[in-house]
């Protein structure tokens, strides 16, 4: 019985922290995709091997990356930088938005 009551909330949380990344504004992200696109190319394709491509990515993957950025957790001056001016609303409409383009 604890067990399964124990599965049962995991399974709960998991779909609840997917839920919750799941309000970014596809719109809003790509009005704030300014500073992103000269580096990660107009649809988030870039055209240098130097840089990610960040279209198509999974909204999970951008918002963790963007967090781990802002909080100089994952290193990359240029990204550190323009994440630390990220509220958590820009991160998620960016990684919505960039979640929403096809690779």
């Amino acid at each position: 019985m604890k067990r399964s009551l124990a599965v049962s909330t995991a399974i709960l949380s998991c779909g609840l922290a997917t839920a919750a990344l799941a309000t970014g504004n596809i719109q809003a992200g790509k009005a704030k995709s300014g500073a992103c696109i000269a580096c990660h190319g107009k649809q988030g394709i870039s055209s240098t091997p130097d840089y990610p491509n960040i279209a198509g990515q999974t909204e999970f993957y951008l918002v963790k990356s963007l967090r781990e950025f802002r909080s100089s957790l994952r290193k990359d001056p240029s990204m550190n930088r323009l994440a630390k001016e990220l509220s958590d609303a820009d991160i998620a409409d960016l990684s919505a938005y960039y979640a929403s383009l096809r690779r």
